[in-house]
């Protein structure tokens, strides 16, 4: 572990908004050339802490002391000129522009001819170029961000961080969109930097990750430090049981759904576009949870949007209840009574600045309208707060936005909004993406508890424990195709793998 000293010092923050009490008297040490990992469920405070610390939020109480002095920072420009840089979860570069003007955007170097100042473009360029060797990644400071790859947007970031010179930098989920092998190069990037002395504060609910890339580990409950450790002496069940408060050995809910007869069926089922899924067929049944998995570019996602209506196909069947569908628009997939919770919650699923409610009641709006086209108001917040009490979600009131609930939550209100559209079949794409271990045991719940209900579900999952902890049984496509069936009671991760990576026969 290097370093000896604290670079910086979190002494005592306590932060407060209307309704929630975000953090509470939390104190973290952070040692120079260390990875020091940041864990807790959602809403347990991690990123409100971070966000004071990046001067975004200004603490109610408490101080930061950065390399030996009292800092306090009323915005990120202060703290990216103190040393302290932050990688968010969502990227938001410039698509269309250069890789090296968004590295150095609002410092651009300039030089002057006579009265007027130009950008100097060459030394963008060399700089760029310098900087991008330095940290053995493979970008071309010309390309536009749009033509680069998640990781390279993401090695982009950490140029960016590393070009102020900054003694720590900030990573909040960093891996979540990323493939294992653009992982490993995020990880070489990472020692890289600890052994050059930078200290890195690493937000993940990746208990693996974490425990493979952290020096230090921090775990967060309830807007209070519950303590840091070494990462070589924990274990994933002691991280659990720190995170969530109680010993959660069994990491999936007891499965008592039983499978009926079919509702939906898929023939040989192929996409108007190139390149993706071919012929697929499959069956589900009545109260059963259906898991689809593969690696990344199986067009799992191209399958069951195609399936819901929201893109076209070129051949092949799909039967509900033993009739033939057409379902060419998301209007007619509701009809027959599909849902469809999407992969990315922020960018297709929440509208942020709006209600808990609003987002709730906005699938089936025209269910609360009345005779003189008006909303029918009271029936919106009956609707809303039923669900709230139903699915256990932690909100002040149904009026709160949902950009100010921790991620299972805002999840749980899709459920939410899915759900009052009663549908038979629900369609769930990567659920527990991006929320912590005990907020996925309750989305777990919810799903068993649809199922025992009788209502049929379609569940896509890059995670081989979740596919195999509450599937009845398992589809898995490599590049497009069905590469086999398995039943959920006995399938293992590597009858996933290799069915993921390779072409077999379907079985």
């Amino acid at each position: 572990m290097g370093g000896g000293e604290f670079v910086l010092q979190i002494k005592g923050i306590s932060k407060s908004f209307p309704g929630v009490h975000a953090l509470d008297n939390v104190s973290v040490d952070i040692r120079p050339g260390t990875v020091h990992a940041l864990m807790g469920e959602n809403g347990a405070g991690k990123s409100t802490l971070m966000k004071c610390l990046f001067g975004i939020y200004d603490p109610d109480d408490g101080e930061i002391i950065l390399g030996g002095k009292k800092v306090r920072f009323e915005n990120s420009r202060q703290a990216l000129d103190a040393g302290i840089s932050m990688i968010h979860q969502e990227l938001f570069p410039i698509p269309l522009r250069p890789a090296m003007e968004n590295l150095w955007l609002g410092r651009y170097p300039t030089y002057n001819f006579g009265p007027f100042k130009f950008i100097n473009h060459k030394k963008m360029h060399d700089d760029s170029l310098a900087l991008f060797k330095d940290l053995n990644m493979d970008i071309e400071p010309s390309v536009w961000v749009r033509e680069l790859s998640a990781s390279k947007i993401q090695s982009l970031e950490i140029a960016k961080a590393v070009s102020y010179g900054a003694k720590v930098i900030i990573m909040d989920e960093p891996t979540s969109s990323l493939t294992e092998n653009e992982v490993r190069h995020l990880f070489e990037i990472i020692r890289r930097l600890r052994g050059e002395g930078v200290a890195i504060i690493y937000i993940s609910h990746k208990i693996e990750e974490i425990l493979a890339i952290s020096d230090e580990v921090s775990i967060m409950r309830d807007g209070k430090h519950v303590g840091s450790y070494p990462a070589k002496d924990l274990t994933t069940d002691q991280i659990i049981k720190y995170m969530v408060g109680r010993e959660l050995s069994n990491r999936f809910p007891p499965k008592d759904n039983v499978p009926g007869e079919t509702v939906l069926e898929v023939q040989g089922l192929s996409s108007a576009r190139p390149r993706s899924f071919r012929d697929v067929s499959f069956t589900l049944g009545r109260g059963e949870i259906f898991g689809i998995g593969g690696l990344v570019g199986a067009q799992r996602t191209e399958l069951v949007e195609s399936i819901f209506g929201l893109r076209p196909v070129e051949s092949g069947r799909v039967f509900i209840k033993g009739v033939q569908a057409q379902i060419r628009t998301p209007q007619q997939a509701k009809r027959h009574k599909l849902a469809l919770l999407t992969e990315e919650r922020r960018a297709s699923g929440i509208i942020p600045m709006r209600s808990v409610r609003d987002n709730m009641v906005l699938a089936n709006i025209r269910r609360y309208v009345g005779g003189l086209g008006l909303i029918n108001e009271k029936k919106c917040d009956q609707d809303a707060e039923e669900k709230i009490q139903a699915l256990n979600i932690k909100t002040p009131g149904s009026k709160t936005y949902i950009r100010d609930l921790s991620g299972g939550n805002q999840q749980k209100v899709l459920f939410a909004r899915w759900l009052l559209t009663e549908p038979d079949i629900l369609i769930l794409d990567e659920p527990t993406r991006g929320i912590d271990v005990g907020a996925k045991y309750e989305i777990y719940s919810i799903i068993i508890n649809l199922a025992k209900e009788g209502k049929s579900i379609i569940m896509i999952s890059s995670e081989m424990p979740e596919l195999l902890g509450i599937s009845d049984r398992i589809m898995v496509m490599c590049e497009g195709r069905v590469t086999g069936f398995l039943d959920g009671k006995t399938a293992t991760q590597e009858a996933i793998m290799r069915l993921a990576a390779q072409f077999d026969q379907q079985a």
